[in-house]
């Protein structure tokens, strides 16, 4: 069983489109469907926070997709080189 959480807005003739990934494509599937209307208060107009955060959820990822991901590269460590000068360009009329 895998659960995969989505938001999504029901059409005017009450249909719910949902589009799986790929690999569950061209088979049979038991689907259960909870939901819960979403209010958005004046405060929650955008999905992200002041600071320009996005909850992973909220883009249908695990809520520990940060905790999976973060320090997971094992390869050699990254470095960034020193950065170039500025091109100086001519001005366009």
């Amino acid at each position: 069983m895998e659960t995969i959480k989505l938001q999504a807005h029901i059409g005017q003739d009450g249909t719910l489109q949902v589009t799986v990934p790929e690999r569950l494509r061209n088979q049979d599937l038991e689907i259960l469907m909870v939901f819960q209307p979403v209010v958005i208060t004046d405060s929650e107009q955008s999905p992200s926070t002041p600071d320009g955060f996005v909850d992973p959820e909220t883009l249908g990822f695990s809520r520990y997709f940060l905790e999976e991901v973060v320090g997971g590269w094992l390869g050699e460590p990254l470095e960034r080189p020193p950065q170039l000068e500025f091109e100086e360009r001519e001005e366009w009329m």
